[in-house]
């Protein structure tokens, strides 16, 4: 499996408008057959704050997913909204093992 985790942090008052965009995308994003996951969590203490953990079967699953329709209009979208460049750290699974999907 490969794991992307996406810290994101939008400027105080968009929050509910980048929650909106991003339910869009992970809607899109489930529906993609290389797509395993796609969870967007909001911080509990600094709502403006959050992450969004993905899992795909392979890197070019993921490759994939950036050229969908719903991750190219979501990412234009919360473009304005970001308080910081959002920070995509990608990760190769250990446990479980891929197998066990």
């Amino acid at each position: 499996m490969y794991v992307v985790c996406v810290n994101v942090a939008v400027k105080p008052g968009r929050e509910q408008d980048f929650i909106n965009a991003t339910r869009g995308n992970h809607q899109g994003s489930i529906q993609e057959p290389g797509c395993l996951r796609f969870d967007v969590l909001q911080a509990e203490n600094s709502p403006s704050r959050f992450f969004l953990y993905e899992v795909y079967r392979t890197p070019d699953d993921f490759k994939a997913h950036q050229q969908t329709d719903h991750y190219l209009t979501w990412k234009e979208l919360v473009a304005d909204w970001m308080a910081e460049l959002r920070v995509g750290l990608k990760h190769r699974n250990l446990f479980p093992a891929d197998a066990e999907f």
